[in-house]
């Protein structure tokens, strides 16, 4: 009997139909969807500063309330290195100075201190990452802020070192979420050419933290009584409750939103960012799309993956960046009027010169913006690093002259001048570079790893420029400045060879250049076309 397969053909043309349609419609949306990724990304590039504020004023304005997390760790660190020269805790907590008959705190205890808060931020930054992938930015930061409010209880009602050294290490916890948190937020909310600014206000706020320490601890360093140190811990509270209001009317960040494949939420997110008249929310989030399928993967982000492949080479840079600014004399600005009791100013000019030394460093944190917008981060990272590796040496040949009061005072100016212009330079920059180098998949972990790499560096440091400094340990002075100088020429060396210019990049661009492995000193003649998808 003859089989009729007519109908069978048919049916199979019939669904060759379908797919082949199918296929052309899923073809010309990827087309659609890759037009208005590239639409956005030209307009990125064509924006200007100033236009870029008028497109996305809430995007400044969000950056701006998720940057002032970071005073609180600057108010806190800030405020252990005065309490160390304040006559009154030092009475209180200290042993007298045989040498001088004064009262000092011991080298060992005030190490601790300025160390416990850091051995917590430790912690804190390894929680980010993991914390900040799963439940976003807000809502990390927000956790973090109502956990200090706690820990701040602790720090005010102690009544020995040992508990200080406590409260310390765990306000360190929301430090780091803060840290880690910040610079990837503000790198994402905001368009290309705000970046460098976006970024660089955690340079401010860092600043502005060490002002209000500075301006409290400068009224109460003549009080006598426990108010002179229990009124600036008092302070803190000023801060966590407003900001976890704030944030939690931010948007979330479009960049997370997209990774979680949530493109409606990311669309309305950059809606919220930017003026409707002036930007396209469903092209932004295109260009996003893009960006992030160039790194897709079903897995969730790990810290291993940090290690692996072009990603090892980017979570180095962040790393080396953030553990440099401990290798270049950025403790003296930490220490800053402890720094000036010691180089032999009395302590009343000490607390005015740590006062404005921070006035200064928040004036040029601006100044900072124009130079790394228009120059670039990498020209004024190896300049910055140059200039301070100089003016190191020359600090401590001025401490190498011998006891006098015109070598006081150079060595007092040369301190505040290193303080000064390592926010001009080296820390701005360095901002820019961090929250720019990562992928934007593993973004969240890799600030954090990179952070941690500051803290695992700093807490050996602390422990030395506390020893150089202190009369009771190796009474240096000045001559720390030879120390500093020489880890800050290694750190010049190998940002020299490895650092590359990602001015006016976008994060594809960015994307592609690292896994060209293109050398650092020839990004900026490197050519990326906008049709590349690699």
């Amino acid at each position: 009997m003859a089989i009729d397969t007519t109908h069978d053909v048919k049916m199979a043309d019939e669904k060759a139909q379908i797919e082949d349609t199918a296929n052309f419609d899923q073809n010309a949306k990827a087309s659609e969807y890759k037009a208005s990724a590239i639409e956005a990304e030209n307009a990125e590039h064509n924006m200007g500063v100033l236009e870029a504020v008028k497109a996305y004023p809430m995007a400044s304005l969000w950056a701006f309330v998720m940057s002032c997390t970071i005073i609180m760790e600057s108010y806190c660190v800030f405020l252990i290195g005065n309490f160390i020269a304040l006559p009154a805790f030092t009475r209180e907590f200290g042993i007298i100075n045989p040498a001088t008959g004064k009262y000092v705190i011991e080298t060992k205890w005030q190490s601790a201190l300025q160390v416990s808060g850091q051995l917590g931020a430790l912690i804190g930054v390894f929680l980010a990452g993991p914390l900040t992938s799963r439940i976003g930015y807000r809502w990390a930061t927000i956790t973090g802020l109502m956990a200090l409010n706690g820990f701040i209880f602790i720090f005010y009602f102690a009544n020995s070192l040992p508990i200080m050294f406590v409260a310390q290490l765990l306000e360190g916890m929301p430090w780091g979420i803060f840290i880690a948190n910040a610079p990837a937020y503000c790198s994402e909310i905001v368009p290309l050419r705000l970046r460098a600014p976006a970024t660089q206000m955690l340079q401010m706020f860092w600043a502005i933290g060490s002002i209000i320490v500075g301006g409290v601890t400068y009224h109460y360093n003549t009080s006598p009584n426990a108010d002179a140190y229990r009124i600036p811990i008092a302070l803190q509270w000023l801060f966590p409750t407003p900001l976890a209001i704030l944030i939690f009317c931010a948007p979330e960040s479009p960049w997370w939103l997209v990774r979680k494949g949530r493109l409606d939420e990311a669309v309305n997110a950059v809606g919220r960012l930017g003026r409707k008249s002036r930007s396209n929310p469903g092209e932004t989030v295109a260009m996003m799309r893009r960006t992030v399928e160039l790194e897709l993967s079903d897995k969730e982000p790990n810290h291993l993956e940090l290690w692996k492949g072009v990603d090892r080479y980017r979570t180095l840079i962040v790393c080396c960046v953030y553990l440099a600014q401990n290798l270049t004399g950025n403790l003296i600005a930490n220490q800053a009027v402890y720094f000036f009791e010691q180089a032999g100013i009395s302590t009343d000019t000490a607390f005015a010169l740590g006062l404005i030394t921070s006035a200064l460093q928040w004036i040029f944190v601006m100044l900072s913006w124009i130079l790394t917008t228009y120059i670039g981060r990498r020209t004024i990272y190896l300049w910055g690093s140059a200039i301070n590796v100089f003016l190191l040496i020359c600090l401590g040949i001025a401490a190498s002259v011998g006891a006098s009061h015109a070598a006081s005072l150079a060595q007092a100016s040369l301190g505040l001048i290193v303080s000064v212009l390592f926010t001009l330079g080296p820390a701005p920059a360095s901002w820019v570079i961090i929250g720019e180098t990562s992928s934007i998949r593993l973004r969240p972990l890799t600030t954090g790893i990179g952070r941690a790499c500051y803290y695992i560096v700093e807490i050996p440091c602390i422990f030395l420029a506390s020893y150089m400094l202190n009369p009771t340990g190796g009474n240096l002075g000045g001559k720390c400045g030879y120390v500093w100088g020489g880890t800050g020429l290694v750190c010049l060396i190998a940002a020299y060879f490895y650092l590359p210019e990602m001015k006016g990049r976008s994060y594809r661009e960015i994307d592609i250049l690292f896994k060209r492995k293109v050398p650092a000193r020839k990004w900026k003649k490197t050519e990326i076309d906008i049709n590349d998808d690699e």
